[in-house]
């Protein structure tokens, strides 16, 4: 995608802000140790179980797991791009219960007893949701190119996202790591549509059009029930061939078979997004 910064992207936009306004929240009300969760005592026993649906939508604790929270989110960016604002509503919808639920219930029924009550803190923080979002990106997003580091390190352009995702598992350690593996696996299973409940995939549930936005997309009576996503990934592929031209400002031949390569390159991307969807 050539679009710069988070146009197209008002979802993500909305999830970036408020990583930042819900963490700086947090300190200016000096209310952060209502966001995390020690099993001992909050969860036994004073029985304090509002905090497994807290400790998520509360924001960051500190400043560094924002930093890094809200650039991994604004590399994400490209995962509503290719979906569209309805699906990914509907995928951060429909994957919230699980990362919101799971940590915690993970963390006092299973992890703490396991390391004889050594692992006891839940950090606050949408880690979760986008750990799941970045399984999508893993999945979704090709890479533009790769480069060489010596003679073994072969990387790509996602690396740096990968990068940045590992400093914000690791920035409360070994705390972190359990909301980060959790939003993975949710997001992994979300895509195999492995999840139960409000999954497109067992319930055939999406959020409604007009909540994004949108306008209902139907297909006519000849072109049968995927014809308005037919046509949806249609306009896809024109936009991202008119992108690729406007931006490459070159002429003669050798810039036209350059031009025609990443038009070909555009199109198999969009082929790929509607096997997925």
């Amino acid at each position: 995608m050539l679009t710069s910064g988070l146009t197209n992207a008002p979802l993500t936009k909305s999830l970036l802000i408020y990583t930042i306004a819900s963490s700086i929240a947090l300190s200016l009300f000096d209310i952060k140790h209502l966001a995390v969760i020690y099993v001992s005592p909050h969860i036994w026993p004073y029985a304090q179980f509002w905090r497994a649906l807290a400790w998520q939508v509360a924001g960051f604790t500190n400043s560094t797991e924002a930093l890094f929270a809200a650039m991994l989110v604004y590399h994400l960016r490209v995962v509503e791009r290719a979906w569209g604002k309805r699906k990914m509503a509907t995928f951060l919808l429909t994957t919230l219960p699980y990362t919101t639920l799971l940590p915690p219930i993970l963390l006092a029924l299973l992890i703490r007893p396991l390391s004889l009550n050594n692992l006891n803190y839940l950090p606050s923080g949408p880690t979760a949701t986008i750990f799941a979002l970045l399984a999508q990106y893993h999945a979704t997003i090709p890479y533009t190119y790769r480069y060489r580091i010596g003679l073994s390190l072969l990387l790509s352009d996602k690396s740096t996202t990968y990068i940045v995702a590992a400093q914000l598992a690791l920035s409360q350690f070994p705390a972190m790591l359990l909301p980060s593996a959790v939003g993975w696996v949710v997001g992994v299973a979300w895509r195999a549509e492995l999840l139960p409940g409000l999954s497109p995939a067992s319930t055939g549930f999406r959020i409604p059009a007009w909540v994004v936005g949108e306008q209902e997309r139907r297909g006519g009576p000849d072109s049968g029930s995927g014809g308005a996503e037919r046509e949806r990934y249609e306009d896809l592929r024109r936009r991202l061939e008119g992108e690729v031209a406007s931006a490459s400002g070159l002429e003669g031949s050798g810039a036209q078979a350059q031009r025609r390569a990443n038009s070909a390159e555009a199109g198999a991307f969009v082929n790929r997004l509607t096997r997925d969807w």
